[in-house]
């Protein structure tokens, strides 16, 4: 059996195989003399059906099993001799004749084409300059946090006067461009907060100042970027009826609420300590996330190297799935037109990291420790009210606590990159961590 391989590219190699004939009908032959003595066939005992009709009946699909067997065997064996290590799944295609048969009939020839993993050469990391942002939380951010719950919880009654900034309206309207209505632009009973930006600003200020039974007429201009592309960049021209003025009430800070937060006593200064807890635990987590892609990102364009295609194309099939099971989630159609290109970018980098951090781990033995998983379903726990059911839950199954050993060893590297890089420290405002502008 003779074995070729030729590098075609950076990364792709092709093999040629060939194997004789003489091999394969002998090895078909022994299989069809196998199965002659347990196959059954209507007319015949087990094991008297004619070696003639076994063959006649199941030749070509022994055949297919005995090439297809010998190829793998082959292709394993030549990888294995040549420490090829294949990214990916290998194309096999017949040389020669369509079903790989040598024009001499002295052998069965074929080419399989595949990448390998690149070499990966992380190279001196002390070069790399990392940010790492740094946020405090003041008393100020745990009233807002609480102005917020309170928002949350609150109550609406029934007011004999005109709507303001903050009341909720009720009103019936009926929208139309060029005297036509349009879809979306009718409804009636439609409640929503003034001034708390439901609507966009043309419909908000036409209602405000109308108690119930008032009415406007006013022109609305979509912008062009609107999500309803039917009226995207035209004008509409809208009336509303006001129903309904309701004013809002929002709870007292008092023991009633802290115990609508969980504060089993009442106690409103325990309150505010859990919920400055909550928020450290929630800035921490963010901060670190920020690190990490900054680390990630610093790695990803100081070592470069070529991702093979193969991987790249199995990651974007992944991401593909992933955002179907986002979409049917949030209860987006089935038939949204995902492209493989809008992914194309981000599996790149996800592999090339990938092949990264595997090389990191290896050489310089970041492997995730035991104590360092339990550690972080720890500080995961520490948000439950149960925290030793939630530890329990990670322990028992397999692929939640391969998610976690998997989140402790990045933080293994992100240490180590960052112990090894210039890291500047930089003040990161509440606000902007929390994306609120």
């Amino acid at each position: 059996m003779a074995v070729t391989v030729e590098n075609v590219s950076a990364l792709e190699r092709r093999i040629n195989l060939s194997i004789p004939t003489d091999i394969i009908e002998k090895e078909v032959a022994s299989r069809l003399q196998r199965m002659s003595r347990t196959v059954r066939m209507q007319g015949f005992r087990p094991g008297k059906v004619p070696l003639k009709m076994v063959a006649s009946t199941y030749g070509s699909q022994v055949r297919s099993e005995v090439i297809g067997d010998a190829i793998q065997k082959n292709f394993s064996a030549t990888i294995s001799e040549q420490n090829l290590r294949v990214a990916g799944y290998p194309r096999i295609e017949p040389k020669g004749q369509p079903d790989g048969k040598a024009a001499n009939d002295a052998a069965f020839e074929f080419v399989a084409t595949f990448e390998v993993y690149p070499e990966v050469v992380i190279g001196d990391l002390s070069a790399l300059s990392i940010e790492r942002p740094a946020t405090a939380v003041e008393e100020a951010d745990v009233d807002r946090t609480l102005q917020t719950l309170r928002k949350q919880r609150v109550t609406y009654s029934v007011a004999d006067r005109a709507g303001q900034a903050g009341d909720r309206v009720t009103v019936d309207f009926v929208g139309k461009i060029d005297g036509v209505a349009f879809d979306g632009g009718t409804a009636d009973g439609f409640a929503f907060e003034l001034g708390g930006g439901q609507m966009l600003p043309e419909f908000d200020a036409a209602a405000n100042g109308l108690a119930a039974g008032g009415t406007a007429t006013f022109d609305l201009t979509f912008p062009a970027n609107y999500q309803g592309k039917d009226v995207a960049g035209k004008t509409a021209q809208f009336s509303i009826s006001v129903n309904k003025v309701e004013a809002a009430a929002l709870p007292a800070l008092d023991a009633e609420f802290a115990k609508s937060l969980g504060v089993a006593d009442g106690d409103v200064e325990k309150m505010r300590t859990d919920i400055r807890g909550n928020l450290s635990r929630e800035v921490k987590k963010r901060l670190q996330a920020r690190t990490k892609n900054g680390v990630m990102q610093a790695l990803y364009e100081a070592v470069k190297l070529d991702a093979p295609k193969a991987l790249i194309a199995l990651d974007v099939e992944r991401l593909i799935e992933q955002a179907r099971v986002d979409l049917a989630q949030r209860g987006v159609k089935q038939d949204v037109p995902l492209p493989p290109d809008m992914f194309q970018e981000q599996a790149k980098r996800r592999v090339a990291l990938g092949l990264i951090l595997n090389e990191l781990v290896k050489s310089k033995g970041l492997e995730a420790k035991p104590d360092q998983v339990r550690a972080v379903i720890d500080e995961f726990a520490q948000s439950y009210e149960d925290p030793t059911e939630v530890v329990r839950w990670y322990y028992g199954d397999k692929q939640r606590l391969a998610d976690v050993e998997a989140m402790a060893l990045e933080d293994n590297v992100v240490n180590f990159v960052m112990s090894k890089a210039i890291v500047m420290d930089k003040s990161v405002s509440f606000d902007e961590l929390m994306g609120r502008g």
